[in-house]
């Protein structure tokens, strides 16, 4: 569960400061194949979340555009200094090799939402790629589809989204891609079970989903009355003439 939480966290962030779905899923691929080979105490996992999420920022968006460790602490707020940060990223380097880069599920959904494209005689945009990153990263927020192969989770979300089309013509391509991936009937089956139900979750009113959650800023009692006495302060400016 803080698992899970610290990954709809990090969709949070990827949102705020405007990066790539690649950004997002990579970090969480990072945060994933640490955790899988460490165990960490929960006052950790805050720490280690972000510093993944730079890990991936570096990896996938331009320099000019990665933020510094202590804009990102101060906007995450995840209760940690830049030498933590500097410390943990030591420790995730050493223990992944320094291999960040790593082929997930978005790199298969591209790839596979391509090879349809290349071979359908139906319209181009029947085929939503947002939608399909959206539920990706809705798959991502559970730690069960950590454990399902990128190619089986791509594939499991685009025949899911085909099946919703009751296109003939795109279920038989991608039954093609199924074979030419070698991937078995009792894979897909179980794995689209699952993701189908995440995505009902997820779709359902109930579910209070990532990319719509705000930033809750935590102040002190004394920060938060100086700002209610600042705003009343303020003086009414002039109407500017036409």
């Amino acid at each position: 569960r803080q698992r899970n939480a610290k990954v709809e966290d990090l969709w949070s962030l990827t949102n705020f400061f405007g990066f790539a779905t690649e950004t997002f899923v990579l970090a969480v691929n990072i945060l994933d194949r640490f955790l899988a080979l460490m165990k960490v105490k929960p006052k950790h996992l805050s720490c280690i979340g972000v510093c993944c999420f730079q890990l991936a920022a570096r990896v996938v968006e331009e320099e000019c555009n990665i933020p510094s460790a202590h804009e990102i602490i101060r906007i995450s707020q995840c209760k940690c200094t830049v030498s933590d940060l500097k410390r943990m990223e030591k420790i995730i380097s050493d223990k992944l090799h320094f291999e960040f880069k790593a082929t997930t599920a978005l790199t298969f959904l591209h790839l596979y939402h391509t090879i349809v494209l290349c071979h359908t005689s139906e319209r181009k945009e029947v085929l939503n790629l947002d939608k399909l990153e959206a539920q990706l990263k809705a798959c991502n927020c559970r730690l069960v589809f950590s454990k399902a192969k990128p190619s089986v989770l791509a594939l499991c979300l685009l025949t899911l989204e085909v099946q919703t089309l009751k296109s003939v013509e795109l279920l038989e391509i991608l039954l093609r891609v199924q074979k030419h991936s070698k991937i078995s009937d009792s894979d897909l089956l179980y794995w689209r079970e699952l993701v189908s139900k995440c995505l009902a979750d997820y779709s359902s009113p109930e579910c209070c989903k990532p990319d719509h959650k705000k930033l809750v800023w935590i102040v002190s009692r004394r920060t938060a009355q100086n700002l209610q006495n600042s705003y009343y302060s303020v003086p009414e400016l002039p109407t500017i003439p036409e």
